[in-house]
């Protein structure tokens, strides 16, 4: 009895195995050893029992303490849970499960913290409520579930191991050492396995729910028997409690509808087959009956016409003749003018002018527009708008075409005196001097001396009065284009019509002799 007290007051300072049996605890009649977990003798545990601390010792070794007065556990007679000095709660040991050694066909989970349900079902899903419903209605005693169920929900359960077949975890107790439940299943034949895959090989919603976590109720009631029935649970524990089934392992069962409830893949464990090894003949299967059902479907007739009726010769109608064009262009609509909103008279311009355009390249073929520059065209639009410049909405569409091209209202004037002088040659002789060649230029001063005008000063193609308010510009179209400015001032505009003759181009500028 002695030796029975000290080792179950060192029980916490050593850690037990997963495969072998706890010392000092034997398997009952109705709990055999598992297999390969050889139970120890009882000369190694004497010996054990005697190096740890020695009845007859005076002085036990340091750690070891007196066994306190043994109190009767009302569960199980004759049995007496050990309190540590002071009435401290007794420490619980650590886990005794060994994640390292899991693989695809053993999976550990780690123990659930405590959780009350309030009366309130133990299991979400109901896959998760069939398990719990086969071990409540296996059971031949309803306390122990309820005592299995409050250990449950206390934590009293240590971490869980799944194998196929097999499901095994630490059950604290009224003892400090937990005891060894284990609750077995029957697994599933190949032939059941065989049955399994091809009913979730025939709806792809299966295999999505199984990877969403989910177990299809079709897929668990299409004649394999997933779940368990009545009577199919087969729980065993190191407790000497003869229940069927004791309340460690109702604690564990009831645990493990927690565990079917995050994953439906811990049934499939149970029933003998590991999750990678399943999706994997899932994927196989599906992969197969695809091949199959491609080879087995018939080609699609492939679209369009035979090459002989493409080929054949026959005649087309010929294709209609063209609407005549318009005599001119339509007056555009007019647009209302709106507070902060667009300019209805520069709408109505860029409407006309759209309009020509159109017109003119329907009749033509051509858009010569469409060549100018952005400068150009600014121009072009801005000398198409009737008046002089002085009206305000001139003004500002003057502005805003010059902020357009990085211009000046000013040198946008004077473009646009420009092209109404001669369009877009006009425009050129005002921005591009150029070296003309010998003859037409040099037999146009012998001209102006002819008409009693002054000696012309040459410069490139200018040709500038000796009083500097006349000018004379050969443009590459061989016409000459006036131009004045104030007296003493480099500030020259376009005047005038242009002409084949320098002197002709002079008239009506005003060109008086010198005396």
């Amino acid at each position: 009895m002695r030796a029975r007290d000290v080792r179950e007051l060192l029980a916490d300072a050593f850690r037990m195995p997963d495969d072998v049996n706890p010392p000092g605890e034997r398997y009952e009649s109705n709990s055999p050893s598992p297999e390969g977990s050889p139970a120890l003798d009882e000369t190694s545990l004497k010996a054990d029992t005697t190096r740890a601390a020695s009845p007859t010792d005076p002085h036990p070794p340091t750690g070891t303490h007196p066994s306190p007065p043994p109190a009767e556990d009302s569960t199980h007679p004759g049995t007496t849970p050990v309190t540590p000095p002071g009435g401290a709660a007794p420490r619980h040991p650590r886990s005794m499960a060994a994640p390292n050694r899991d693989s695809d066909l053993r999976r550990t989970f780690p123990a659930f913290p405590p959780h009350a349900s309030d009366g309130a079902r133990f299991a979400a899903t109901w896959w998760g409520n069939a398990w719990v419903t086969a071990l409540e209605e296996g059971a031949l005693d309803a306390k122990r579930l309820a005592r299995g169920r409050g250990y449950a929900e206390q934590g009293h359960v240590d971490a869980i191991t799944v194998t196929p077949g097999l499901v095994l975890a630490y059950v604290r107790g009224s003892r400090p050492r937990p005891y060894r439940v284990q609750v077995r299943l029957r697994t599933l034949g190949d032939a059941d396995w065989d049955r399994f895959l091809d009913l979730a090989a025939d709806r792809t919603g299966h295999i999505a729910a199984l990877l969403d976590r989910e177990m299809p109720q079709s897929l668990a009631e299409c004649g394999v028997p997933l779940l368990p029935g009545p009577g199919d649970l087969e729980p065993q524990c190191s407790c000497p409690d003869r229940g069927h089934p004791c309340k460690h392992a109702a604690a564990l069962c009831y645990q493990t509808a927690r565990l079917l409830d995050a994953d439906p893949f811990v049934l499939l464990l149970l029933r003998g087959r590991g999750e990678r090894d399943l999706l994997d003949a899932l994927s196989r299967l599906s992969a197969a009956r695809a091949a199959r059902a491609a080879q087995e479907k018939e080609p699609a007739p492939l679209p369009g016409v035979r090459a002989s009726e493409a080929l054949a010769s026959r005649r087309l109608p010929p294709l209609p003749a063209p609407l005549p064009v318009p005599a001119h262009p339509e007056q555009p609509p007019a647009y209302p003018a709106s507070p902060g909103g667009p300019d209805p008279f520069a709408l109505d311009q860029l409407a006309t002018d759209a309009a020509a355009r159109a017109h003119a390249l329907l009749g033509t073929g051509r858009d010569p527009v469409g060549e100018l520059t952005l400068w150009q065209d600014a121009v072009r639009l801005a000398a198409a708008r009737p008046g002089s410049g002085l009206t305000a909405g001139t003004r500002a569409f003057y502005a805003s075409l010059a902020a357009a091209t990085d211009r000046t209202p000013a040198d946008l004037a004077r473009a646009v005196a420009a092209w109404r002088q001669g369009g877009l040659e006009g425009l050129a002789v005002l921005e591009e001097p150029w070296d003309p060649p010998a003859g037409r230029f040099d037999r146009a001063r012998p001209l102006l001396l002819a008409a009693d005008l002054p000696a012309f000063r040459p410069w490139r193609n200018h040709l500038t009065h000796p009083r500097g308010h006349v000018q004379l510009r050969l443009g590459r179209d061989g016409l000459w284009y006036a131009y004045e400015s104030e007296p003493g001032h480099d500030d020259w505009w376009p005047r005038g019509t242009p002409d084949l003759d320098p002197v002709g181009a002079l008239t009506g500028l005003g060109t008086p002799s010198d005396p």
